[in-house]
């Protein structure tokens, strides 16, 4: 694997475990009866390892960038439409920005590399470019090795900004014409599950688009051969907003942050975490699953169970959105609901 610098994550640690599993067990209802969001109250009493988490501050990034596979018709829509939204999520007309409304969560865009000047007197994302798009990865590697270093490192260096100090939990999306090419093949190296499986239809393909569209990621495959370093395959096909995702994702759990993944490209971004350290598993919160058939699969390969189930492909965190009142709800019966102690209600248990 190609060496580079990263934080260092500590594991999230068990000392408390019995006695969050006892708190869990002893509120006022059958034992086990609040499933998964009893799983998510004990990751995160865990990772903040107390026994009455908080969320604090929430924030969504949507990571931004321009893919140069879109010479290629990879996408129905032109690359164009990548700044577009971006203005949109700055303007709050976005999906992501109503969803945010809902629960409280500021929205912060991050121009990781989209191609395009903004406008010195309009709104503006944070400026993180790395330059204007990658380069089209049939043809050549998306970006350098150094410059996948440089967005990796990027994305961990946003994250200990002063601005995200009082803030505990992260959501992560995106926006990038062209980046489920990306994630495909990023999946693919990563995994070794066939591209075939993980090719799907993106902003809305047909069959025969989808098909056009495999053949040319395909022949991208063939270009490189099996790639197993994740420096490696970010470099030759990855987008520059997922690699700084994937920096972000590694630097929220080294601050021992949650983070809430949310679909299909969100999920190429933490295979690239992971691939560089392991440890980001204990702090990530799959939100839900795309429709993007690939994501069941990488999904399923992983035995990861995600929140919710709504056939959403719209990207930039939506699903992460729609997830987190559910992670609320984790903490609020954590720390509000009554034991059977308190409420004088017999435990069967304890018979």
């Amino acid at each position: 694997m190609s060496l580079f610098s990263l934080p260092t994550i500590s594991p999230v640690t068990d000392v408390l475990r019995n006695s969050i599993r006892s708190k869990i067990d002893n509120k006022t209802k059958p034992l086990g009866s609040l499933g998964d969001l009893e799983a998510i109250a004990m990751q995160l009493a865990e990772i903040q390892n107390t026994l009455t988490p908080e969320l604090k501050n929430p924030k969504l990034i949507l990571f931004a960038g321009d893919h140069g596979i879109t010479d290629e018709p990879v996408s129905l829509y032109p690359k164009d439409v990548t700044w577009q939204m971006v203005l949109n999520f700055l303007s709050g007309g976005a999906c992501a920005n109503v969803f945010a409304k809902h629960s409280h969560i500021e929205v912060e865009v991050v121009d990781a590399g989209v191609d395009h000047d903004w406008d010195e007197n309009g709104p503006r994302p944070i400026d993180k470019k790395i330059r204007k798009g990658t380069s089209n990865f049939l043809k050549q590697a998306a970006m350098s090795i150094n410059e996948a270093k440089e967005t990796i490192l990027s994305g961990i260096n946003l994250l200990s900004e002063n601005r995200y100090s009082e803030t505990n939990v992260f959501l992560f999306g995106e926006m990038g014409i062209g980046n489920t090419s990306a994630a495909s093949l990023i999946l693919s190296h990563l995994t070794e599950i066939p591209l075939r499986k993980l090719v799907g239809r993106g902003t809305g393909l047909n069959n025969s688009g989808k098909e056009n569209k495999f053949k040319i990621l395909n022949e991208a495959y063939q270009r490189t051969g099996k790639l197993n370093d994740p420096l490696e395959v970010l470099s030759e096909f990855g987008g520059f907003e997922i690699g700084m995702m994937a920096g972000a994702m590694i630097g929220a759990a080294a601050q021992r942050k949650t983070f809430v993944v949310d679909g299909f490209i969100a999920t190429a971004a933490y295979a690239i975490a992971f691939a560089l350290n392991p440890s980001v598993k204990s702090y990530a919160i799959f939100s839900h699953l795309s429709e993007e058939e690939g994501h069941t699969v990488i999904l399923e390969h992983w035995k990861v169970r995600p929140l919710l189930r709504l056939n959403l492909r719209l990207g930039e965190g939506s699903g992460a959105l729609a997830a987190y009142p559910l992670i609320e709800l984790s903490v609020k019966f954590l720390n509000e609901m009554a034991s059977f102690a308190d409420a004088g209600v017999s435990n069967s248990d304890s018979k």
